[in-house]
């Protein structure tokens, strides 16, 4: 437990990270790598390069001060993010190594403000913030790897199937190298992909949607093909270019909480934009073969018709229930956006949504949604992607 003093500290230490955050995360950052090279292999080297990861750690920090004295309140915050150190295979002897750097970096950009009192105050929240990570994840490490089929960390998979879904996505059948079957999982979680690019340094870890319902013996992933150019692109372009059928990747177990709820029938509806539409695949699916009966919305945008995935997927799962109204709007076209006015008209306020696309498209979407009554338990999301983790924290 952290004392008052403690906890006193850390709050008057919040406008300064309001102020700092994101250049003491960044020297954080630096010096790490420099010091841990090797955790080169874990990090996303795409969201340091755009500056998300520093921005993310800073967010996290600013919450933790703010909250100090309930830090209840980030739990679900914590819950998430701690889904996505799991599938990236954070261990907790990496945490003392975080706190260390964390606590170089505050003194090396705050000087002689950042006094011993402020230091060993943030040495003891941090403590207790690293070890509720570490119990909230040794908890979902025990559950994957306990589950039938489960493992801890990565395991080998291999490529069966590549198709091609449009313009600009790709999926990949996926199963265990050593012919084992996989473990169960709720449609919209993730897994990572790991992978060693040939010329480059460390391996490289992606989270992609599973995009169909569970099967017993793999999984798929449908991945964008981002520009050349683009940081975010060098996994991408060499899964479409590189990894055929018959290559080997790593793969982590299931994880993640955007989740679609099986144990009701009530209305659903599911709004994507661009690949946002591969978990709503993975939840249509689902609720085809187990609640037909369930009245369903499918609300999809594209820019084009050649950029429109799944096509025949949403016609083969559509014809299997008794109640769906589906529709893609093209951005480029003349069908337009998804307005309010179109969410209105197909979405029913007594039922759920979930939403799942680019950032400024999912908040044009909430907000439409909650202006016509929806509330915040009726509407679920999930922003993929380390700045946006404890936004609303």
């Amino acid at each position: 437990m952290l004392t008052q003093e403690t906890r006193d500290i850390v709050k008057s230490t919040a406008p300064v990270l309001a102020e700092h955050g994101t250049t003491i995360t960044t020297v954080f950052y630096r010096n790490l790598f420099e010091a841990h090279p090797e955790l080169l292999n874990v990090f996303n080297h795409a969201n340091q390069a755009q500056g998300r990861q520093q921005a993310a750690l800073a967010n996290a920090v600013y919450a933790a001060a703010v909250h100090i004295d309930n830090l209840e309140n980030i739990l679900p915050a914590v819950v998430q993010i701690a889904h996505k150190h799991v599938s990236l295979g954070i261990k907790p002897e990496h945490y003392p190594i975080v706190g260390e750097f964390l606590l170089k970096a505050i003194k090396e950009v705050l000087g002689d403000a950042a006094t011993d009192e402020i230091l060993s105050a943030w040495e003891a929240a941090y403590g207790v913030i690293a070890d509720a990570f570490i119990g909230v994840e040794d908890s979902m490490y025990k559950e994957a790897r306990e589950q039938d089929n489960g493992w801890n960390f990565f395991k080998p998979f291999t490529v069966v199937r590549k198709v091609q879904e449009s313009g600009s996505i790709t999926s990949f059948y996926l199963k265990p190298a050593d012919g084992s079957n996989v473990p169960d999982y709720k449609p919209g979680q993730y897994i990572s992909v790991r992978v060693l690019i040939p010329g480059e340094q460390y391996t490289m870890i992606r989270q992609y949607s599973l995009s169909q319902a569970p099967k017993p013996d793999e999984f798929r992933i449908s991945v964008k093909r981002e520009e050349t150019n683009d940081p975010n692109g060098v996994v991408s372009v060499y899964l479409h270019n590189e990894v055929n059928e018959g290559d080997t990747v790593e793969v982590s177990a299931p994880a993640g909480e955007f989740l679609l709820d099986t144990s009701v029938t009530t209305p659903v509806a599911f709004i994507s934009g661009g690949v946002g539409i591969t978990p709503m695949m993975s939840m249509l699916e689902t609720v085809a073969n187990v609640t037909p009966d369930r009245p369903v919305v499918f609300l999809h945008s594209a820019r084009n018709e050649s950029l429109a995935a799944f096509g025949k997927d949403i016609e083969k799962h559509a014809a299997a229930l008794s109640n769906i109204k589906t529709r893609t709007f093209y951005s480029g076209g003349p069908d337009g956006v998804i307005t309010g006015e179109i969410l209105k008209s197909y979405v029913d306020v007594t039922g759920d949504a979930y939403v799942c696309g680019p950032v400024p498209f999912m908040e044009a979407m909430i907000g439409e949604l909650r202006k016509f009554g929806m509330t915040e338990a009726q509407i679920h999301y999930e922003f993929f992607g380390p700045a946006l983790q404890l936004s609303n924290a």
